[in-house]
This record gives structure tokens, sequence and C-alpha cells, in this order.
């Protein structure tokens, strides 16, 4: 008898193991971490949205960024201006309201319709969002906040969205020329660095007062406003290597450039 019972308690739990596969295999499994996506746009006077080339590049890129992480209820979306004062730039803030019902219950019509009204409220939501950051995107600057570049302060907003425990991702939406005045300050309008060594001799000495912010894991993206036959004096690749060295010696492993 005792067997028999022994047997039954491990029948049921392979049984209740089984079930838990089947039902993850059925896309029934726990909603993932919600995504935080942080835009920073440049504001200041080196950028300018009036261009074509730049608009056009970067109308794709939201298109794109909000398509790619805009999936779930709870992804939120940021949009701060980089100027002299990035670490009061917060434009806009947003959060996905659309939810997808609880459908395990379901049978395979009934999934289908909820699968696609899931699809057009994400999609309206989508809409709404790439106009909103696009509205950003195309307004102009002209307070004397344009004259300074600010690209630090974004080092703080990253930290705090990593403090959500949400999957971040970073897009900078800017020529990366740190530009700011004043002691322990780079100024890459009258000073960048001449190349590649230069370059992360300083990003290593900068990370130094720059480690007190935990920035996590995040996915960092700088997206330029260069065309590809930039001269190397328009598009100085010692100033992207700058940042790459100084996102990766904060603990930065995925950063990429476009």
């Amino acid at each position: 008898m005792k067997k028999f019972l022994a047997g039954y308690v491990l029948f049921l739990f392979l049984t209740g193991c089984s079930s838990d596969s089947a039902q993850e295999a059925g896309g029934l499994t726990s909603p993932s971490a919600p995504t935080y996506t942080l835009i920073f746009v440049d504001k200041s006077q080196s950028v300018s949205t009036n261009k074509a080339y730049i608009d056009q590049k970067y109308r794709q890129a939201v298109t794109a960024i909000i398509d790619d992480n805009i999936k779930n209820k709870g992804d939120k979306l940021e949009v701060y201006f980089i100027h002299e004062n990035t670490a009061k730039g917060r434009a806009l803030t947003l959060t996905t309201r659309t939810e997808m019902e609880d459908i395990s219950h379901a049978n395979a019509t009934d999934r289908e319709a909820a699968q696609t009204a899931f699809d057009l409220s994400l999609q309206r939501e989508r809409t709404t969002m790439r106009q909103q950051v696009l509205s950003k995107l195309a307004q102009q600057n002209t307070n004397t906040s344009n004259q300074q570049t600010d690209i630090w302060a974004s080092l703080p907003v990253i930290a705090k969205a990593g403090e959500s425990g949400a999957t971040v991702r970073v897009y900078y939406l800017s020529d990366m020329v740190e530009s700011m005045k004043g002691a322990g300050r780079r100024d890459f309008h009258t000073n960048p660095p001449k190349d590649n060594s230069q370059a992360e001799l300083w990003a290593k000495a900068d990370a130094g007062q720059l480690k007190r912010y935990t920035l996590g894991s995040p996915d960092i993206t700088m997206i330029l406003p260069f065309e590809p036959d930039a001269s190397v004096k328009e598009n100085n690749p010692a100033v992207t290597q700058y940042w790459q060295t100084l996102f990766s010696e904060l603990g930065v492993s995925t950063v990429d450039e476009q």
C-alpha cells in the first residue's frame, strides 16, 4: 500500500510538471519584465533636425525604437532633451496600457480574436506615442541652453531607470559632442580627442568620477546625425570611441553605433 501511495504521489508530481510545461509551450507564461526606453534627443546648436538627412534618419529611428520596445502593458518610454541642463530636460513620459486578456481557457477562435484585439490596441498606442515623440523631435531650442551639451548628465537618469527592475534600453539621437565649460569637464568643440588612444585615456580618467552612477546593464545605442560621406572633422571617430570606452568602464556591455 505504501509503495502504491508513493507511486501515486510521484505520478501527480510528474503530471503537474507536464501540465506546467504544456502551458509554457502554449505561450501562457508569466509576463516578462517591462521595457524602460530612454531617448535622449540632442537640442544643442550642433544638431539640427531641419536638415533632410537628419530628419529622415531620426524619424525612422523613432519608429523602429517604438516598434521594438513597446510590446506589453507597463512598457515605459521617456524622452529627455540634451542641452546645458539635461538633468532637467525630461520632455515626455509614456507608459503602455494595452493588456492581453487571459486566454488560458479559451478556444482557438477566441484566442485569435483576443490576439487581434490586442494587436490593434497596441498599434494605436504605438501610433500615438510615435506622434508625440516626433513632435518633441521637431521642437526647436532657441534658448541659451543650446550653447552647451551635457551628455554626462544622462548617466544618473539611466541609473535611476535601472532601479525599476525593467529591461533598460537607451538611445542617443546626438552627435555625442560633450561640450561643457568649467574645471573637470570636457568640451569636444574646442578640444576634441585627437585619436582613439587619447579618447580611451580621457574616458578612463573620467570614469573615475562617474562610477558613482550604477548603470546596471542597459543596452545603449548612439544614433549619429552624420551622412555616410561625412568628413573626419565633422564626424570624429575618436569622439564615439570616447563614449564606447566610458560606457564600458561603467560596466555597460552592449554599446552600438548607427
